[in-house]
């Protein structure tokens, strides 16, 4: 029988009558209702951190289900584990005096970023810096904000024109043209938001002192700087954001995946004391009229604080850093694969990308090696049409990591010999 469920970025003329339904995981392994186990080569979206059926994150939520679920968090109101959880990101960020601001998920995170730094300049009576930059090939997830902001061109179209409007794309590692439009239009710019590593556009590394560049230049035009860390922040890259490994001295940093590892919906915007100031300093001032129904959900915040018990408790993030040669080394082995123009490898992330002679001949190849890869026990997705994403949970051993290139391998081997 045809579904009901309308899944999200989906042909629903295939997907259908062609669901995989999911049953059940436990660390980086995932089973279908019909008993057959996959390797999650992707963390569930990139946020499965601490690996699948993790019992001590479920205890922490069913604990807070049965004491208070949840409460708004409008006005003066507040839950222990919200609290709890905002001083523990406080201490965790790379930024003097933090604040924390709650939201469910990646996309309310940056809807949240881009309306408080228009409103920060509002606050100072800079009512004309509304622009906020972002680069090509960037995805901020899917409200509002994230699609006018979105890098990726078919994520963009089919809305009747701009969804937001003051929003401009430049090059994704074109520092010169970013100055060329500080220089010209700085006066009009509130903001500048970027990955530290370019994610869902295909896991695009900077070049060596991008966002050295990119924290002068806008700290010379008077432009705040947002790093969307909703991919790489607790742990990906091997640092708990990646603004470390990078040295981005952000304003603000977008969060949400890796928070809870995905087991319950959660998100935010770690705030630096320059942007919060007006807004808190005083006996009176502005006010940032803006928040969600589940802001600082005392359940979710539960499951987050549990999820950052386990990373610190076993080392994940070094873990990272200690597999990140791992995953390389057996990524590069692809380099020799049919089919493969390019790969990439940046933290526990990497992009498998097909040759162009390949995606011209047949602009659906990239879907086709996914679907081989499912046939080996291997899930992934496609990233920008091009490439194959690999994001495993931190808890993957060696082991499994050979046995998802293994797979890899043999999907491209399939697909180019049919």
């Amino acid at each position: 029988m045809p579904t009901c469920y309308w899944h999200p970025f989906a042909d629903m003329h295939r997907v259908r009558e062609h669901e995989l339904v999911l049953a059940r995981g436990a660390g980086a392994w995932i089973e279908d209702v019909d008993g057959r186990r996959y390797l999650d080569a992707t963390a569930g979206l990139w946020y499965c951190n601490v690996g699948h059926g993790r019992a001590e994150i479920a205890a922490a939520a069913a604990a807070q289900l049965e004491t208070l679920a949840a409460y708004s968090n409008f006005g003066p109101f507040a839950t222990g584990p919200t609290l709890e959880l905002a001083d523990r990101l406080a201490a965790l960020a790379p930024m003097e005096g933090t604040s924390v601001f709650f939201g469910s998920g990646g996309s309310d995170a940056v809807d949240t970023a881009a309306k408080l730094a228009r409103r920060y300049w509002d606050a100072l009576g800079h009512r004309e810096k509304r622009i906020v930059v972002s680069r090509e090939h960037a995805y901020h997830g899917m409200h509002a904000f994230g699609t006018g902001l979105a890098g990726i061109p078919l994520n963009r179209e089919g809305y009747g024109g701009p969804i937001v409007g003051d929003t401009i794309q430049v090059g994704a590692h074109d520092i010169d043209e970013l100055e060329r439009l500080f220089r010209s239009r700085g006066r009009e710019i509130a903001a500048f938001i970027g990955e530290p590593v370019i994610g869902a556009g295909g896991v695009i590394p900077p070049e060596d002192g991008y966002w050295e560049a990119i924290t002068q230049l806008c700290d010379a035009h008077g432009v705040l700087l947002v790093a969307d860390e909703v991919v790489t922040g607790f742990g990906r890259l091997g640092t708990m954001f990646g603004s470390e490994r990078y040295g981005i001295a952000p304003d603000m940093i977008t969060f949400a995946k890796g928070v809870t590892s995905g087991y319950l919906p959660l998100g935010g915007v770690l705030i630096g004391r320059r942007v919060a100031e007006p807004f808190w300093e005083g006996a009176s001032g502005p006010v940032f009229r803006h928040g969600y129904t589940y802001s600082g959900h005392a359940t979710a915040c539960a499951a987050a604080l549990a999820n950052l018990d386990i990373v610190e408790r076993e080392g994940l993030v070094a873990r990272v850093r200690d597999l990140e040669p791992v995953l390389a080394r057996e990524i590069a082995r692809l380099d020799a694969a049919p089919l493969v123009g390019e790969t990439r490898v940046v933290g526990l992330t990497a992009a498998v990308e097909l040759e162009e002679e390949t995606l011209a001949a047949n602009p659906g190849a990239a879907e086709v090696v996914v679907a081989s890869a499912r046939r080996h026990g291997i899930l992934t997705r496609v990233l920008r049409g091009v490439a194959l994403q690999v994001s495993p949970p931190f808890v993957i051993t060696e082991d499994e990591i050979r046995r998802m290139v293994d797979g890899f391998e043999a999907a491209l081997a399939e697909v180019a010999a049919a």
